[in-house]
């Protein structure tokens, strides 16, 4: 059985510890982070569009189309995934931050190879240290479970992973790496 996927990259937080500005229109080494993480995900996938709460029309620049969280204030990544999942006309959604250009090259390619071998609805990111759940393999099937885990005041996205079984993929820091910027003077150090 073939399966369909599309990706999203996630855009749409406040950015608090970037004092409030839009993570992904952040430079880095001269062009926004967002654009970083298109260049590392395009030849993994064409399919992508942005989700974005702020600044859409800069977003809608890099050539893709850009949707809004349908829940209001700015209810965490869970909300940006709700909102994927709803637009998706694919089977499966891959979904990343946009703030961690590095992240692995081959991630869609092992996604879905364990997505065949557990066959389970979503999959997620770790690596020797921690677990990286932004970057996630998720089926649509998943969407209505999702809506009502919001709708109840939860906003875990690890444990929302978990509890619909999800598996995580494990990647060496020689495939990529799962760094992200969180701040402002990030940006100005060397990874």
């Amino acid at each position: 059985m073939t399966i369909t996927i599309s990706a999203v990259i996630l855009a749409g937080g406040k950015a608090r510890r970037m004092g409030g500005r839009d993570k992904g229109l952040q430079l880095w080494y001269e062009k926004p982070l967002i654009q970083h993480m298109i260049e590392r995900l395009q030849p993994q996938l064409a399919d992508i569009t942005i989700n974005a709460n702020r600044n859409l029309p800069d977003y809608a620049k890099f050539g893709f189309p850009v949707f809004s969280d349908e829940l209001a204030d700015f209810q965490g990544p869970l909300s940006g995934m709700l909102s994927g999942l709803e637009k998706a006309k694919t089977d499966f959604v891959l979904f990343t931050p946009c703030d961690s250009p590095f992240f692995p090259k081959n991630l869609l390619t092992k996604f879905k190879s364990a997505l065949e071998n557990d066959r389970t609805f979503v999959v997620y990111a770790s690596d020797e240290e921690r677990m990286h759940p932004t970057f996630c393999l998720m089926s649509v099937q998943l969407k209505e479970k999702l809506r009502l885990y919001l709708a109840a005041g939860e906003r875990k996205l690890l444990q929302f992973i978990q509890a619909n079984g999800g598996k995580a993929v494990n990647f060496g820091s020689a495939e990529g790496l799962f760094v992200n910027f969180n701040t402002l003077d990030d940006l100005h150090k060397n990874p």
